[in-house]
């Protein structure tokens, strides 16, 4: 057998070498510096890791690889790059190679066993290799035969839709383009992607409020605020790059209030490694005040602000009655909203609620961002509708120093929508396909993340082709993934590092290694770029300068125009491999096809790229009825068991998504280990518990249980009843059916555990 016959979704254990530490109260500062340079030198060596990382986010260079946190439009910095964008330059620039002798030692079998960071940390992948019907190993395969393996087994397919094209969000726009381009050419919207599982409730509830599914302020808005309000998201781990603004916004004198159930490092102070006071410790204060928050307390609490705002007659009545509708209907349902519920589901008390509200009716340009503490709850959509409705409220939106900023944690994932990236795709882009390509794009929608993984489950979708991403360790219920992927005729990747998706397969498996961004791209009419969209909604270019890892890589744009080549073969008239011979050409196409790129080539070879059209930025609501609009979104009642927490997912600072750069969690206190549940101490106390004790996790949804098993207890600055945890560990514990009204999005903030002493 090619892998277990029941995965189980856990991940392997890990040597007992665990360490607890004190948190700490401030981020970067000089250790950032040296573990950057330790990461670099290391892992690519001294000159080609100092050559690397000199190009990261230059505009004669290439766009990070990591988080889409914007660069400066006009100056940039030497060194415009942080802890985490250095770590993934090391990732992908790694001098060690993994190829057919590799795998020939190591059985499949035998490498899942091993941890997700000993995967990474086996080098690149140098040549194409498939993983036939019963065997134990990879081996290599040509190219033209991968093609060819691919394409037959999507063309006997009964249907179309019987195939899912999964992409993420590292891809370039110009490989996402040609990639939907492909998946709609050969007949299906089967199009999940990495925003399904992140961002997806921020656009489900911009877009209906404001008319954008993007958030609408510039990084020099954030020098113009006078009030920063951060809720469920850690800058200094995630956008570490952030902190410079959030710092510069500080000394312009606003005030930042963070709403977060943790305590984090980097939003109690910076210490900027690119100033001689932060290299010698000194940091900047960030937070004037920090909510500590309950899990998925969010709704309330925004509710109790607008309560309190609503009895300080703080609402811009002009910006009101010209540029919005739905006032009267939400001010009737938030006044009637108690503050007895509000302080109990927020876990906030009034007074400080109250204060909130103080700062909040005192600032005219306001600014609130947000990540994934509010995307990924059962009330996500409706959540963050609230968090518009807060900003409409004050007219903070559409002004210098105000808007909304969801924070996108991948370097590309806006971009890939941006370019067609979706499974249910709007009219005007398949009117623009047919009329650009001269073919019938389906119409119905496709799967997102959650269906797709049902559909291989029901064997409703035999092949499954992944442009990127770790999608097993990615996605919900680790288990039920597993046995979904299983379940395929064809598991297809294009990778760069060795991940666990490739190692829980279907029938047959391939794995197809690519370029990364750090490196050279050519092609038939010499050296190409790329091009990527940050969270600012910034298109901008970016050339890999890097000699590749390996002669046989191919890039993400030739690989998806090859595999369309083989596979639609005389059914299609797109020109493919002249398309990819020449990048130009690919935005050529993008210009006629999607709005805002008008002279797409001549304006991303300016110094930082352009903006796209944003009209909410300038007070243009591009809702069907020309106004932003108010919402009535009722507040959950979140309800516990005795003896039950609510746990969260989270990152710990050295990984990148699923991908795990190190043991250690440096701002938590964590050093060697991965395995831990943050706790508050009377919880533990409760349970008959004590700090350094390994429990198991259970978790509890609708009379399932699934266990996650050897956790180490971490006491932590958490509110009571509330638990976090890292994943992809804990994935497992995620219920496949535990989504996000509307979004449909994975609910990896809000998961019911119970805490059991591990019998092991």
């Amino acid at each position: 057998m090619t892998t277990p016959n029941a995965y189980d979704g856990t991940c392997p254990p890990e040597p007992d070498t665990l360490s607890v530490g004190h948190p700490k109260v401030a981020a970067a500062g000089f250790t950032a510096v040296v573990k950057s340079m330790a990461h670099v030198w290391g892992e690519a060596g001294f000159f080609r890791g100092t050559r690397a990382l000199m190009l990261l986010n230059q505009s004669s260079g290439y766009d990070c690889p990591s988080c889409a946190w914007p660069d400066p439009d006009d100056v940039r910095s030497r060194t415009e790059f942080c802890e985490n964008g250095a770590k993934a330059v090391a990732w992908e620039a790694d001098t060690r190679k993994i190829g057919r002798e590799f795998f020939a030692q190591w059985s499949v079998e035998e490498l899942a066993k091993q941890s997700d960071y000993w995967h990474g940390q086996q080098g690149r992948l140098v040549e194409p290799l498939v993983l036939r019907p019963g065997a134990a190993h990879y081996e290599p395969i040509t190219w033209d035969d991968a093609f060819l393996l691919i394409a037959d087994e999507l063309n006997a397919l009964a249907s179309p839709d019987e195939a899912l094209f999964y992409t993420s969000g590292r891809a370039s726009n110009e490989a996402a383009f040609l990639y939907q381009l492909f998946a709609r050419e050969f007949g299906t919207n089967n199009m999940p992607d990495c925003s399904n599982m992140c961002h997806e409730s921020s656009g489900s509830a911009l877009g209906p409020t404001i008319g954008i599914g993007k958030g609408t302020v510039k990084l020099d808005d954030f020098e113009k605020a006078q009030l920063i309000l951060i809720i469920g998201q850690n800058p200094g781990t995630n956008h570490p790059r952030m902190l410079t603004a959030l710092q510069k916004a500080k000394r312009a004198g606003a005030q930042i209030v963070v709403v977060n159930p943790l305590v984090e490092a980097g939003l109690l102070a910076f210490r900027n490694p690119q100033e001689v006071r932060g290299m010698l410790g000194f940091g900047t204060p960030l937070a004037d005040v920090y909510l500590k928050v309950q899990i998925a307390g969010d709704a309330a609490l925004l509710q109790g602000i607008m309560k309190a705002l609503f009895a300080l007659d703080a609402i811009d009545r002009p910006f009101v009655a010209e540029y919005t509708e739905g006032f009267p209907e939400l001010r009737t349902a938030i006044e009637a909203v108690s503050w007895d519920f509000i302080t109990e589901q927020s876990g906030i008390t009034r007074e400080q609620i109250e204060d909130v509200a103080r700062r909040v009716a005192a600032s005219d340009r306001i600014i609130c961002c947000w990540a994934m503490g509010l995307t990924q709850t059962l009330n996500a959509v409706g959540t963050i509708r609230d968090v518009v409705n807060l900003m409409l409220l004050r007219g903070a939106i559409g002004k210098p120093g105000a808007g909304l900023c969801p924070v996108r944690g991948h370097s590309n994932v806006q971009g890939d929508r941006t370019m067609g990236i979706f499974e249910r795709p709007p009219v005007w882009l398949l009117d623009s396909l047919q009329k650009e390509f001269g073919f019938d794009p389906p119409r119905h929608h496709g799967f997102d993340v959650v269906d797709s993984i049902r559909a291989m489950r029901d064997g409703k979708a035999k092949v499954f082709v992944a442009l990127g991403g770790n999608f097993l360790s990615a996605t919900p219920d680790t288990a039920a993934t597993a046995a979904a992927l299983q379940n395929c005729r064809l598991t297809a990747h294009v990778s760069i590092k060795l991940n666990r998706s490739h190692l829980v397969t279907g029938r047959t498996a391939l794995i197809l290694p690519c370029l990364g961004r750090t490196e050279l791209d050519r092609q038939a009419t010499g050296v190409q770029f790329v091009t990527t969209e940050n969270s600012m909604g910034v298109v901008q270019k970016s050339q890999g300068k890097l000699t590749p890892a390996s002669t046989q890589l191919l890039s993400e744009p030739a690989i998806v125009a090859r595999l369309a080549t083989a596979t639609l073969g005389k059914r299609t008239t797109t020109p493919w491999l002249d398309l990819v011979a020449n990048y130009d050409r690919i935005r050529e196409r993008i210009e006629r096809v999607i709005p805002g790129f008008k002279d797409y080539n001549q304006r991303v070879r300016q110094p930082g790229g352009f903006y796209l059209p944003n009209g909410p930025r300038d007070r243009e609501f591009t809702t069907p009825n020309k106004k932003a609009n108010f919402t009535v979104n009722p507040a959950p009642t979140n309800r516990l068991e005795p003896g039950q927490l609510v746990m969260m997912t989270i990152r710990t600072h050295d990984q990148f998504n699923t991908t795990v750069y190190g043991l250690d969690d440096r701002y938590r206190g964590i050093s060697q280990g991965r395995r831990v549940v943050f706790m508050n101490a009377e919880d533990i106390r409760e349970r008959g518990l004590k700090a350094g004790d390994v429990v198991d996790l259970v978790s509890h949804f609708r009379g399932e249980t699934r266990v996650a098993p050897r956790f180490v207890v971490v006491e932590y600055d958490i509110p009571r009843r509330s638990a976090a945890t890292y994943f992809p560990e804990t994935n497992v514990l995620v219920p496949l059916d535990s989504v996000a009204e509307t979004s449909n999005t994975p609910t990896s903030k809000y998961i019911i555990i119970t805490v059991q002493r591990s019998a092991g």
